[in-house]
């Protein structure tokens, strides 16, 4: 839903969107001399000025593509060295932050930890926000670059919703920083390659490694995200999509607040003017989420919450653009950009299995928001702890009772039961239109806080889920409850079918 959930897909899409096979990439920076870039059909010649943007035409938001930009953390990382032949006991593949946190946690238990990324000084490209009392319960407020008093929903011309909850931006290299250097701390090795394969012994799984090294471990964690790496699957993957276009922009004025961030504008106003995006709009709608840091620095992202198939990235720049010549935005210059893209939903992974998965790769993304940062890095004691403790029981558990045991820490029966009721709530907005949509989030915004917070949050379990539900029944219009009952009960059926199915 916002940019703290936009995982950038960097293996693809995982099916068409809209007709369309896509590579998506991450956030670009822009810093070149001169450079021609292609949008579309479209060219801008562009050219770096002092403070490290490029200026752009204000009617041509889209002509500026920044070209990509690669920072790496100024870390000396603690190589992994394969000439030891040593057992780590904790082999981690990937380096984002459930990754990295896994890592610290397991490290700090006095365990051997080998972190295995390509790249694992490269800061995330991504912008992630959060709800403030997310990182406040972690300790990480002091990874929070920019907060806001509360943010604000239109849902639509005459509407707004004002949602009282501070919420913040990551700053990824602090957050990146402090990870390492704890990592570092506790004794973490690092190789910088990808597993392409691993092979399970008894005791023991070998990693085999693209740069020709082999890394031996007693438990390995699948922290790749989205590809799924080496978390295997037996059930046809067909989630929803999320996908997002954004921008870090400087502007000339925006209409904002900037004592309040922008969480959803489902305003269609500005395409009034053009049939044809609005009545693809009227079909599948898109949402404006906005991050004011200042009256002229903004981060700008046009979503559609999700779909099946999702929708184009082509289509979703439109609708952006659109919108912002009808506010009166004049993009100056753009600082970065991205393209995002998050599977939602879809069935969980083989339950157990040798391979333990942490984040998008173990279907831990929110189905009915995209939400997953917080949550992953609120799972990450929990893997880290069951590793521990199973590890440290006198050897007397091998690598597939380990691996299970954490599994089923990870996704205990009221876990599964909570993300079969989330799967429930994507179904609908799956069948729900513009008008549809906002029906909904009009009475969503209206429950009590309890209720929204913790379900954007997953703090609420089954039974609690279930009273949310009815709340939100008794707080839609008449017509909002005929359309839930009307595109809703062949889901819910799935629901409760599942449900009963799913046993300890």
């Amino acid at each position: 839903m916002d940019t703290l959930l936009k995982i950038n897909n960097k293996y693809g899409f995982l099916q068409p969107l809209h007709g369309i096979s896509e590579k998506v990439s991450g956030v670009r920076s822009s810093k070149f001399q001169t450079q021609e870039f292609g949008f579309g059909h479209r060219k801008a010649r562009l050219k770096w000025r002092s403070g490290g943007c490029v200026n752009v035409r204000s009617s041509a938001l889209l002509e500026l593509v920044p070209e990509t930009k690669k920072e790496n953390l100024e870390f000396e990382l603690p190589m992994y060295d394969p000439s030891k032949g040593l057992v780590v006991d904790l082999a981690v593949v990937g380096g984002g932050p459930a990754g990295l946190a896994v890592a610290q946690q397991v490290s700090e238990a006095g365990l051997s930890v080998c972190a295995i990324d390509p790249s694992p000084k490269l800061i995330w490209p991504n912008n992630y926000g959060v709800w403030v009392d997310e990182f406040e319960a972690m300790d990480l407020l002091d990874c929070l670059d920019t907060t806001w008093s509360g943010a604000v929903v239109f849902t639509n011309e005459q509407s707004t919703k004002d949602l009282a909850r501070p919420y913040g931006r990551v700053n990824r290299k602090q957050l990146k920083s402090k990870m390492l250097q704890k990592c570092i701390s506790n004794g973490v090795k690092f190789h910088e390659a990808k597993v392409i394969k691993v092979i399970h012994e008894e005791f023991k799984s070998l990693l085999i490694c693209n740069d020709g090294v082999t890394i031996q471990a007693a438990v390995v964690l699948d922290a790749t995200g989205f590809s799924r790496c080496l978390v295997q699957y037996d059930k046809p993957y067909n989630p929803g999509y999320q996908v997002a276009y954004g921008i870090l922009a400087e502007v000339e004025e925006h209409p904002f607040d900037v004592d309040k961030m922008v969480f959803m504008d489902w305003r269609d106003s500005h395409l009034n003017n053009n049939k044809i995006l609005k009545e693809r709009n009227d079909k599948i709608p898109t949402f404006l989420y906005a991050m004011p840091f200042s009256s002229n620095r903004i981060f700008l992202e046009e979503t559609s919450l999700v779909a099946r198939p999702g929708l184009q990235m082509s289509d979703i720049q439109e609708r952006m653009e659109a919108r912002l010549k009808h506010l009166g935005i004049k993009v100056k210059s753009i600082e970065e950009d991205e393209h995002c893209v998050i599977p939602m939903g879809g069935p969980l992974p083989v339950l157990p299995q040798r391979v333990v998965g942490i984040g998008g790769t173990a279907g831990m993304v929110h189905p009915s928001t995209g939400y997953m940062v917080a949550r992953t890095l609120a799972a990450a004691p929990i893997v880290a702890s069951a590793i521990v403790r199973y590890l440290g029981s006198d050897g007397c558990f091998r690598g597939d009772e380990i691996s299970s045991e954490v599994w089923k820490d990870l996704w205990p029966i009221e876990r599964r039961r909570q993300r079969e009721f989330f799967c429930f709530g994507m179904d609908i907005l799956l069948k729900l239109d513009l008008k549809g949509t906002r029906r909904f989030f009009d009475a969503f915004f209206d429950l009590e806080p309890r209720y929204w917070h913790g379900f954007l949050s997953s703090r609420l379990f089954l039974p609690e889920l279930l009273l949310f539900g009815l709340s939100l029944f008794s707080h839609a219009s008449n017509a909002s409850r005929l359309e839930i009952m009307a595109k809703g009960t062949p889901s819910l059926v799935n629901m409760i079918g599942n449900l009963v199915k799913d046993r300890d």
